[in-house]
This record gives structure tokens, C-alpha cells and sequence, in this order.
């Protein structure tokens, strides 16, 4: 069991409020991942479910229960954080096992946790190595691992792929993916990267200043932000706003348009551009568009075989049926 339920909680620091009366649901077994901008409270918020800091007001619930004043090690939670925190002179073996023999567990109980904990994350050839022997990606995978064995009710990760390259973090992101998988925990993941959200989440929760901007899947999200804000922070490259007499055409006083919902023509279409910058990434390219008459450059992403370059005229035409709108406020119009 891992339902977690937020109840009007509140977090401050002295006079600075930084959680406003916040409202949340997790059920049990769903990966969800907090996603915002730095600053805007995700991981106040994570730490305030793991008991590292203390709520001002309001309520925690795990599984039924009011968990909002009991201590940390006691909620049934286990949290891999952004650095590793592996003791260099124990083994992986002893590193997986250390909360299990500080919680005074027995030997054969705690053998069994961590081998399946290496099974799960490919780690049985290296328990008798010592973390300075592994990998970034092997040493976060036994720090998750030292959370498997606890068989907590739900996990919590701290943005925990940062430390490593790209390359690495793409594939801790489908390893993690696939743990859950298997694991069926609840699993609770902070992260100022909205693409690991959308490749991640069963349910992602946009904050911004401490307020949940929007809570829904990951094509939800993309499909229907219901604010500029979301709009704006959900995809990558990010979503075309344009305002003045273009919007108002479509009775808005902002319109959206996805740089995949543009076509583009030598000859003819809505808008007619110079590409400034033209990004070639193989199978798709983006072109960056000014000189179209708006005040914003537009952002197409097209196929990759299409070769227009640098100071070449081009013409762009925006599907309407993917169009977004937006009122004076921000909030998406209907």
C-alpha cells in the first residue's frame, strides 16, 4: 500500500510562505513526478512527505493513516537523493544492506532482500565491489537499491539523475521506468526536467511558486494546458505563444501553436519567414523562424530530410484543430 493524500498543507519559512494550502492525492502504485522551474517548491514538498521538514498546517495521509507528525523513519518511505551518499569503504553488498543491519534485521532476511535488489537492477556482478569502482550510473543504481531493500510503501527521489550525463540519464530513466514496473510501489519523483516527466509519469503535478499549476498525465498536459504557464514549461522545444492582432483573429489574446502543428512550404502559407537558426538533429530538424511579420520568433520542427538553411525564405502554415487559446489571464479558453 502506498496512497498518499496532501490535506490543505502549508509550508513556511519564518514570514515567506513557500507552500501555499496545497491539496494532492497519489494512489497507490503511481509514478508521479513533481515537475517545475527551480524555486518553485518541489522538493520543499517531497521532503515535507518524507518528514524531513515540518508541515506549518494541514495534513499528511499515508495509507488512511495521519502521518503528519510521525518521524521519518517511521512513515514507511524511502528516499534516494540527488548524491549518492554510498559509504566508499563498504562493498555494494554492505552499502544495500546498511539499513537493514541498522534496523537490526537478521543475516538471511538480509541477504535475501539484497540479492533481489541486485536482480532488479542488474547489480549481482558487482556486490563485492566498492563503489569507487563503479560507474555514476552503477553507484546511483546501488543507492536506489539501499532503498529497495527497506520495501518501503512509496519512494521518493530528489531529482536523482542531475549528477549524471546525458547519455546516463536517458538510460537510468527507462531502468527506474522499468522498476516500477515490476515493483508496483508508489513512486514519487522530483525533477526540473519536463522531459523526464513526460517519458516517466503515470501523473505529473506542475508547480510554480508553490502552487499546483495542473495535475494529469503526460499527454493531458501536452494536449490541453489549461494555462500559459503549463503551456509553456510542458514540451520540448517549447510551445509557440503568440499575441497581438494574430491572436485576436482566433478571439484570444494569446494563441499556441506546437512546433511539430506547423507545415512548411517554399511557396506559400499564413506566415511567411527568414530561418535564423537551423538545428539538424537527423531524423528532425528545427527551424527557427523571424522576420514573419509577429512579434515572436516561431519555433517548426520538421523532418529531417527537409534542407532549408540559414537566411532562406520559408512559409508556415499552423494546423487550427491543435491550436491553443488563451484569455488576457493566461487560462486556456475553451
Amino acid at each position: 500500500m502506498g496512497r498518499i493524500v496532501l490535506d490543505k498543507v502549508t509550508k513556511s519559512f519564518g514570514d515567506v510562505t513557500v507552500i501555499p494550502p496545497l491539496d494532492l492525492t497519489i494512489e497507490d502504485g503511481e509514478f508521479t513526478v513533481f515537475v517545475g522551474p527551480s524555486g518553485c517548491g518541489k522538493s520543499t514538498l517531497l521532503r515535507l512527505i518524507a518528514g524531513l521538514e515540518d508541515v506549518s498546517s494541514g495534513a499528511i495521509l499515508i495509507d488512511g493513516q495521519d502521518a503528519t507528525s510521525i518521524p521519518p523513519a517511521k512513515r514507511g518511505l524511502a528516499m534516494v537523493f540527488q548524491s549518492y551518499a554510498l559509504y566508499p569503504h563498504m562493498t555494494v553488498r554492505k552499502n544495500i544492506a546498511f539499513p537493514l543491519r541498522m534496523a537490526g534485521m537478521d543475516k538471511a532476511e538480509q541477504n535475501r532482500r539484497v540479492e533481489q535488489a541486485a536482480d532488479v537492477l542488474n547489480l549481482t556482478a558487482y556486490l563485492d565491489r566498492r563503489p569507487g569502482q563503479l560507474s555514476g550510473g552503477q553507484r546511483q543504481r546501488v543507492a536506489i537499491g539501499r532503498a529497495i531493500v527497506r520495501e518501503p510503501s512509496a519512494f521518493l527521489f530528489d531529482e536523482p539523475l542531475s549528477n549524471l550525463d546525458a547519455a546516463l540519464r536517458v538510460g537510468m530513466r527507462l531502468e527506474i521506468s522499468e522498476m516500477h514496473n515490476r515493483l508496483q510501489t508508489t513512486m514519487i519523483y522530483v525533477t526540473h526536467d519536463q522531459v523526464e516527466a513526460m517519458t516517466m509519469a503515470d501523473k505529473i503535478v506542475v508547480l510554480h511558486a508553490g502552487h499546483i499549476e495542473q495535475v494529469g498525465s503526460p499527454l493531458d498536459l501536452y494536449r490541453a494546458p489549461k494555462n500559459l504557464f503549463v503551456a509553456g514549461f510542458i514540451g520540448s522545444p517549447k510551445m509557440n505563444l503568440i499575441e497581438g492582432d494574430e491572436a485576436r483573429k482566433h478571439d484570444a489574446h494569446t494563441i499556441g501553436i506546437r512546433p511539430e502543428h506547423l507545415s512548411v512550404s517554399s511557396s506559400e502559407g499564413t506566415w511567411s519567414g527568414v530561418v535564423g537558426v537551423a538545428e539538424h538533429l537527423g531524423s528532425d530538424t528545427f527551424f527557427h523562424v523571424h522576420d514573419t511579420g509577429l512579434a515572436e520568433t516561431i519555433t517548426v520542427r520538421v523532418d529531417g530530410e527537409i534542407s532549408f538553411k540559414h537566411g532562406d525564405r520559408i512559409y508556415l502554415t499552423p494546423r487550427n484543430d491543435v491550436m491553443h487559446r488563451f484569455d488576457k489571464a493566461g487560462d486556456r479558453l475553451p
